[in-house]
This record gives structure tokens, sequence and C-alpha cells, in this order.
């Protein structure tokens, strides 16, 4: 009676952005520097620099970033952001706060989330986050090299 339509996609599937954390940066850490990759990020701690995620990052009601332009698949905002945001889908829960503005297709708040910028809703968005090489399909000539200190 009920059957699952099929679906044909023209488009070459893409491995699906991580949906879970797999990795924490804790309460009292303050980190400074470049978070890439692929995988979902919970943030309890402070942040500053870049961010450019192919997942899911959560900032914690403890958490702080300061990141000029932050990139992710997903985001949920429990803590404080301050800088753009570009993804697919955007949550600021209660107790969220965002300085900056927001370029999204799906964006969801709570009752008291506060957001001083401008939103954007679009379509589809490119978050610009390339996917990382299959496991095992990189050699270490691939990889970059630091120079020595003589």
């Amino acid at each position: 009676m009920f059957r699952k339509r099929e679906e044909t996609s023209s488009t070459p599937s893409q491995p699906a952005p991580t949906e879970r954390v797999t990795s924490v940066l804790g309460p009292g850490i303050v980190w400074k520097g470049s978070l890439s990759g692929s995988g979902g990020v919970r943030i309890e701690g402070a942040f500053e620099g870049e961010i450019a995620l192919r997942g899911m990052l959560v900032v914690g009601a403890s958490g702080r970033v300061t990141c000029p332009h932050l990139r992710a698949n997903v985001v949920v905002i429990a803590g404080a952001v301050r800088g753009d945001i570009t993804a697919e889908k955007i949550e600021i829960r209660s107790t969220g706060r965002v300085w900056g503005d927001v370029v999204t297709a799906a964006f969801s708040t709570e009752e008291g989330a506060f957001l001083r910028g401008q939103i954007r809703m679009e379509e589809q968005v490119d978050i610009g986050v390339a996917p990382l090489p299959p496991p095992g399909t990189v050699s270490e000539d691939d990889l970059p090299v630091e120079p020595q200190e003589e």
C-alpha cells in the first residue's frame, strides 16, 4: 500500500556530514588557532581563530567562540559566537548569543536567543569546505613539509 519513492539523483553522492559530536574542547580550555576537518565538535571552553568543518559544531552554554567566518554543516549555539556564520542549518538556543551575519538554508531560535546581525536565507548553502579524502588515499608525499630549523 505504501511504498517508498525511489529518488534518482544526477549528482554524485557525497558522504553525509557527521551529525554527532566526536571531539570536545572542554570548559576551562582556551584555544587559539584553526579548526578544520570532518566530524562533530563541541566547544565548552574558549576558541579564537578559523573554523571550517564538515559536520556539526555545538557551542555549549559555557562556550565562547570568536571567529571571523565560521563555516560548518550544522551549527548549534547555546553559548556566545562573535563572527559571521555560514551553515546549512543553524539553531540558536535560549542561552545562545550571536554577534555577526548569518547565511543559512534552515534557521531556528528558542525564546530568549540573541542575534545582532543580518540573516540571509538561501535555498542551498555551500559552506566552502572540501571533503577529506578517504582514509588510506593520502601518502606521506602528499603532506606539507615544514621547514626544519638548523
